[in-house]
């Protein structure tokens, strides 16, 4: 079922984090931003070693442009929800999907002010969490991680690698070893697989990210 947070989002913690994401959304196409991927391989890899199947329930944080819900369904998943900042990233996405978005859950928040009404199986964040670069940030994401996931839950983040850019799209970011995003993350997430990337800009850039799958105690 179609829901979608348009019209009464919560109010945003971060109207300028906002106002960068809707801009460069809205000056870019979706292929165009330095973290497109026509096939997310390793998300998907990793969403596939959960052992879930198709029947979980996932979360996409960050996730409005992204082909990544497109290979999802394919793959026959059905309980699927996209959150992003930016109104016009998600609008984008639905566009590309046409009628199958009626099959997503669409929230238009920060990640920092989310409240999830529901649980989920797994929780995927590809390049969202390495742009929290204060500690208080971090807290906000986490305490949304922890309240959106079942127990025995799995969470999925890819980040700048440690010899990654330290700036992305303007905006500062903290890069991490796996060792260091579980520090972060804390003891109710065991890490129990990492994957490198090598990832190509649409410029031709490269891009080295960490890919870490985390089981919530």
């Amino acid at each position: 079922m179609h829901t979608s947070t348009f019209g009464h989002a919560p109010v945003c913690k971060h109207p300028a984090w906002k106002d960068h994401w809707e801009n460069l959304y809205a000056e870019k196409a979706p292929t165009g931003v330095n973290w497109h991927q026509s096939h997310p391989q390793h998300s998907l890899s990793l969403i596939g070693d959960t052992g879930i199947g198709t029947a979980a329930s996932i979360i996409d944080v960050g996730g409005g442009a992204s082909t990544l819900v497109d290979h999802l369904l394919q793959a026959g998943y059905r309980d699927i929800t996209v959150l992003d900042i930016a109104r016009t990233a998600i609008q984008r996405c639905q566009l590309r999907l046409g009628d199958l978005s009626q099959q997503i859950n669409w929230v238009e928040s920060d990640i920092t002010d989310y409240s999830p009404g529901r649980t989920f199986d797994i929780w995927h964040d590809r390049a969202v969490f390495h742009f929290l670069t204060l500690d208080r940030d971090r807290e906000f994401y986490l305490e949304a991680l922890h309240n959106a996931l079942k127990p025995g839950g799995q969470v999925i983040i890819a980040t700048f690698s440690d010899i990654g850019p330290s700036q992305c799209n303007g905006l500062d970011v903290m890069r991490y070893t796996p060792g260091a995003l579980g520090r972060v993350l804390g003891p109710r997430l065991r890490l129990v697989e990492t994957l490198t990337e090598e990832h190509r800009t649409p410029a031709g850039g490269l891009q080295q990210f960490v890919y870490c799958r985390f089981r919530h105690n």
